[in-house]
């Protein structure tokens, strides 16, 4: 249509695969007032898209170059859930990879803003959010958190859904995103690959009588009453 042609026979003769089976729909479709003007706008689109296409490749190529000596690296931290390539690569040009800059895990956190911030006043202390860091570092943190809130069977994704059902989403996927950036730091301080505690982690720790309240509760809901009765030591 760009080059000039216009005829919507011609043009749905163009189709492959499953929209061939549909040529006559096609064509009716391509009964359209396209002008030699819209033509014109089309093809400035579409040189566009190409050109952004073409920085996009050449930009990854030089990534690619200069992330190599990191691969080792990158490969450690997309052991974790919901941690991608790209993600990886992020977490590493914006932190140098060297984790020797960083005492603790809680200051990396910190410098990436998805550490809880306080607010003290007249010696009281408050929740005030996050800390402010590095706005790149944290969205893609953000995003794999989701990711990994979708991992089934593992500890991301119980922790997200955990929080989520008291604090809501948002609020969960800030969690998450420290827990994967704490777990990048003991990965790249200490060499090794991550083992996920699994889904079950929250249970295996949590206080039983908790749990029997929670549970309690739970059953509550359903409208039904429970008396809770001591089992004696055997």
């Amino acid at each position: 249509m760009i080059a000039g042609e216009r005829d919507p026979a011609a043009l749905s003769a163009l189709a492959k695969g499953v929209l061939a089976k549909k040529s006559e729909q096609l064509a009716e479709a391509l009964r359209a007032n396209f002008t030699t003007s819209h033509g014109v706008l089309c093809h400035q689109i579409i040189s566009q898209i190409d050109h952004l296409d073409q920085s996009i490749a050449e930009l990854t190529r030089e990534i690619a170059l200069r992330i190599a000596p990191f691969q080792h690296q990158v490969s450690l931290l997309s052991s974790i859930p919901g941690v991608s390539q790209t993600t990886a690569e992020t977490i590493i040009v914006e932190t140098g990879g060297d984790m020797s800059k960083f005492p603790t895990s809680g200051h990396l956190c910190a410098g990436a803003g998805v550490a809880p911030a306080s607010y003290e006043s007249a010696g009281k202390k408050r929740p005030a959010g996050t800390r402010k860091g590095s706005p790149w570092l944290r969205r893609t943190l953000i995003e794999a958190a989701r990711a990994a809130a979708h991992t089934k069977n593992s500890y991301c994704s119980a922790q997200y859904a955990r929080i989520a059902r008291r604090r809501g989403p948002n609020k969960a996927a800030v969690a998450v995103a420290h827990s994967i950036l704490d777990t990048s730091w003991h990965l790249l301080t200490t060499g090794a690959y991550y083992k996920d505690p699994g889904s079950d982690y929250f249970e295996r720790h949590d206080d039983p009588l908790l749990q029997v309240k929670r549970l309690q509760k739970k059953i509550e809901s359903f409208g039904y009453s429970v008396t809770l009765t001591e089992k004696a030591a055997l």
